[in-house]
């Protein structure tokens, strides 16, 4: 009976401040690293077509390319980036195990990776499909949260974070149907509604990342 209460145990909560700052330095490395490969296509043949005196097109070239890549990287982090959203929940929230999240099927946009998926609680039923973006920029899936559960912060009629326990790699979701879940949404009740508004999850989504397609 021990060996059985001890597995079933949901893990250490991790550190609110560790999460969110371990997301904020991935979305810097991340920014830093297209900021500069924009730098690069743009300054290189500029540089080399001064030291040679050339003006060939094929120097020229990886200009618009840069130039391409600015533009998206300023793109992506306006609408994109949930880091900042993601902490307001956060705030407001407590995190909360869930042993079983289970990701249905993924989505490529210009945005990001939209990943679908149902967070699951043990004795209920129901559970709403979520929409789930990561939350610095990244594309790839956590490995793992479908073996070893997630954390979760938010209401999952308005929308939430989602916690990969060890990574520290962090998810914005939102009801995946969101005029469906309407009704429920009415009827939650003054606390749990101010409680969403605090957290600026009362809204839905607009950007095309969180869309149907």
């Amino acid at each position: 009976m021990v060996h059985g209460s001890q597995a079933s145990a949901p893990p250490e909560a991790p550190d609110v401040a560790q999460i969110l700052r371990a997301n904020r330095l991935a979305l810097a490395r991340l920014m830093a690293v297209r900021l500069l490969v924009a730098g690069l296509l743009v300054a290189v043949p500029v540089v080399i077509g001064r030291l040679t005196g050339t003006n060939s097109f094929f120097l020229v070239l990886p200009i618009p390319f840069g130039v391409g890549v600015f533009i998206l990287t300023v793109y992506r982090a306006l609408y994109g980036i949930r880091v900042s959203q993601c902490a307001r929940v956060l705030r407001d929230y407590p995190l909360e195990f869930h042993p079983r999240v289970l990701k249905k099927r993924e989505r490529w946009t210009e945005y990001g990776n939209v990943f679908e998926v149902r967070v699951t609680t043990r004795g209920q039923h129901g559970a709403p499909l979520m929409r789930a973006v990561n939350a610095a920029g990244r594309r790839r899936w956590p490995e793992g949260v479908e073996e070893r559960g997630a954390w979760l912060a938010g209401d999952l009629l308005f929308g939430g974070v989602l916690v990969e326990p060890g990574s520290n790699a962090m998810l914005f979701l939102k009801p995946a149907d969101w005029d469906k879940t309407a009704r429920k949404r009415e009827e939650a009740g003054a606390e749990r509604l101010a409680r969403a508004q605090r957290a600026k999850l009362t809204h839905r989504t607009k950007y095309a990342v969180m869309k149907r397609s």
